[in-house]
This record gives C-alpha cells, structure tokens and sequence, in this order.
C-alpha cells in the first residue's frame, strides 16, 4: 500500500494509518514503534497524570524521529495540565475526544499543533470543524472502549460525514486488516485509526493476560453496556455479565456508577483481571489471532519492511 492522501500530507507520515491512543496501553514504546513503521502513534494521556506524560513524551522522542502526538480526553479534570505538559515538551499533534473541542483549540493553534476530534455523529463533527479542527475521527459504535451514545455503525457514520464534512475523515471502530481500511477509503474516509489491534500487540503496555484474551475472543464476545451512565464495548467477562444484569434490572444509576467505580479498566487491561477489570476491546477481536510486533501489523496491513 502506497497512498499519499490528505493525512498523510497533514500529519508527514508514510501511510495513513493512526494507532488510537488508548488508556493503559498507548505508552511511548507503542506509538514509537508505529510512528518508526511509518503510521502516526499517540500517546494515551487518559491514563496519565501530567508527570508522567512528560515521561512518556520525552522517551518517545528519544525512540523516534517521525512524527507522533497525544490524545487527551476533555473530560480529564487536570486536562489543561496535560495541555500544558504537551505543549511545553514541543508536541504537533493532538487529539482530543469526549468533550468541547473548542476548549483548547484556540491555545493549541497558536502553537502551531494540528488538532484532531473524535466524534460519533454529525452534530459532534460539524462543531469540531466550525471550531477549527484539522481533522476528525469517525468511531463507529464497533470501536472497543467508551462509545458514542447514538451507536452509529461506522459504515453509515463515514456515509453521512463524508457529505458534509470538508476536513479530513479518519475512520474507527473494528478496523483490523486490509479489507477494513479499504472499505473505509471506498466510503470517504482518507484515514483510520486502528485500537485493539495494537493493543494485544508486543509493545502495547497492557497486561499479557488482556492480550491474550483480545487472541482468544470470538467475533461475537464484544458486547456493549452501561447504555445509561456512558457506552462502553468490551470482552464479555463476569464483570461485564453483572454489568448488563444489572441494567436489565434497572439499578438506578448511582448504584451503576458505584459499580463501574474508577479503576475498571486498569484492573483489566494493565493489572490483567480478567474476571473484574474492564477488558476493553472492538467487534474486531474474531479476526486477531496472535501477538504480533507492531513491525508485523503493518506488513500484514501495507506490506511495510520490517
């Protein structure tokens, strides 16, 4: 695969592959490596306290001399902290999800940082591009992790910004293989952003055992739920099961709040629980079948050298 398109020209990469910047996976050895194979790696600063961004921002300048950025979740309470972390240690790349894009856009900007939203509608991606944004990234509702409450599937997602969103469409959501990101370029997408398959790969910072069960998951072992206090798609495990029982039964929803707690998905994907953690993953997981170095993926992917 050899396309020179819209983001590869926007962020001076040589594929226009993105790896998602994912909570407790997306630490500098990943996105160094991919960014060294030529696909745009980013920093997951949702699990990340300022300091220790900084750590990871700083080594992964050292591991490679291609271009990288941070994602960085709106709804942090020490976002501009993180802001202020990326800016300072000379990062051109952002991304931005679950919140008002125009918060920090204005800041970013006159550092020169191009800035890319997350969205899972329309209204979301026709504010983030009145706003300023550079470009955005279309998730579908089979993308693993937090989701968007409208559950759009990608394909219709693409269909419909792709006629009315001048910028940039990066695609998202169970993108695995060749065959996903062609069926993404063929709807209006000039990019996309791969997650689950990254984060079972070698450098991916998760617990061996999250891997492991993203390689023995089925294509139908995905489920979504907590529909009422944030969608969310994971692996179907215990906690998962008491998590969709309790809905059904209509907890209220402090009690589901109470449930879900703050330590979820660490316990699942970085401390490798796999009977009460949070083992967040896309509709993808069927077709991943091993643990591969970054290095493999794109071969399978773009045919890239090792």
């Amino acid at each position: 695969m050899k396309i020179k398109n819209r983001i590869t020209d926007l962020f001076k990469i040589e594929y226009p592959i993105i790896q998602g910047g994912m909570v407790w996976v997306s630490g500098w050895k990943l996105a160094s490596a991919v960014s060294n194979n030529g696909g745009l790696g980013l920093i997951g600063a949702g699990s990340m306290k300022p300091d220790l961004l900084c750590e990871h921002v700083r080594k992964c300048k050292n591991a490679t001399k291609n271009p990288f950025g941070v994602n960085i979740p709106l709804l942090r309470k020490d976002s501009e902290d993180l802001m202020k972390i990326t800016i300072d240690e000379g990062v051109k790349i952002v991304f931005t999800s679950a919140g008002n894009p125009a918060k920090y856009i204005s800041l970013l900007k006159e550092n020169n940082i191009k800035v890319v939203h997350v969205v899972s509608n329309l209204k979301q991606a026709l504010k983030a591009e009145s706003v300023g944004c550079d470009a955005i990234v279309s998730e579908g509702v089979e993308a693993g992790g937090h989701n968007g409450a409208d559950e759009i599937p990608l394909t219709d997602l693409i269909s419909q910004l792709a006629k009315e969103i001048k910028i940039p469409i990066i695609a998202a959501g169970g993108i695995v293989d060749k065959i996903g990101i062609e069926k993404a370029f063929s709807l209006g997408a000039c990019g996309v952003q791969i997650g689950t398959l990254f984060a079972a790969s070698e450098e991916s910072s998760a617990h061996i055992n999250y891997k492991e069960a993203v390689v023995k998951a089925g294509e139908n072992d995905t489920a979504l739920f907590f529909k009422s206090i944030g969608l969310i798609r994971a692996i179907v495990n215990p906690f998962v099961e008491k998590a969709i029982l309790s809905e059904k039964e209509n907890v209220p929803q402090e009690e589901l709040i109470e449930l879900l707690g703050s330590k979820r998905e660490k316990m699942g994907i970085f401390d490798g629980n796999l009977e009460e953690g949070i083992l967040e993953a896309g509709i993808g997981v069927g077709k991943i079948t091993s643990i591969k170095s970054v290095a493999e993926i794109f071969r399978d992917l773009v045919g890239a050298k090792s």
